[in-house]
């Protein structure tokens, strides 16, 4: 037996049933209103957790569930070294969204990531303070600026409303998940030219390191046949 964790409510979870259904495998609710059980159907061997899609990277990590639809963003946000720790095995074609670098539309001189290490250098010979980046996604988001060789900036965390930061004067930059960019107009942001960390989707995960026997293996091929994998 192997356990499948999906997203347990709203719009990621309903579209994480209609991909497995289009593909033969029925995920289906039965347990009463708040009561969160399921049941897979069209393949022997596999018991369906529903989670939440933040507590998903870590039941895999730890190898308490199986397979895993998540964000490829939190994955790679919330487990270090993620690929020693999980296996991709398919990207789901919804929940698109790109984790991006941006900044306030009056920062005219400012439009690409060497112009924001500029800027941050000015900003500390000017304030004596580095130039605060407000993100929930710390790691992504140092390891790209590092890989960018940016300098000279702090990051601040926040867990909601990250756009409005900025006008609230807590930060002098965002780092955050946008689908449309609608929000960070609204609030006078641009995103730079070459700010995209991260372009996320619904994927399908493996934990590398859950108890993988043959009856694990055996449902887990099956599964991947189904599926088309």
């Amino acid at each position: 037996m192997i356990k499948l964790g999906v997203p347990s409510k709203g719009r990621l979870m309903q579209k994480t049933f209609d991909w497995f259904g289009a593909r033969g495998v029925g995920l289906t609710l039965t347990g009463a209103d708040r009561e969160y059980a399921g049941a897979v159907a069209g393949v022997d061997g596999i018991e369906l957790v529903l989670l939440s899609a933040g507590e998903i990277p870590r039941e895999l990590e730890a190898g308490r569930i199986h397979l895993g639809v998540t964000g490829s963003d939190m994955v790679r946000e919330r487990l270090a070294h993620w690929e020693d720790r999980v296996e991709e095995l398919a990207q789901l074609g919804f929940g698109q969204a790109d984790l991006v670098i941006a900044v306030p539309k009056a920062w005219v001189d400012v439009d690409l990531l060497d112009d924001l290490d500029a800027a941050a250098a000015a900003f500390r010979a000017a304030h004596g303070a580095r130039l605060r980046i407000a993100t929930k996604y710390h790691r992504l988001v140092r390891e790209f600026l590092k890989h960018h060789g940016v300098a000279d900036y702090l990051l601040v965390d926040s867990q909601g409303a990250t756009e409005g930061t900025v006008k609230n004067l807590t930060a002098e930059a965002i780092a955050d998940i946008t689908t449309t960019g609608e929000t960070l107009r609204a609030n006078h942001l641009k995103v730079l030219a070459d700010g995209i960390v991260h372009r996320s989707q619904a994927t399908l995960f493996r934990a590398r390191h859950a108890a993988w026997d043959a009856g694990a293996k055996a449902a887990l091929g099956a599964l991947l046949e189904r599926l088309g994998l």
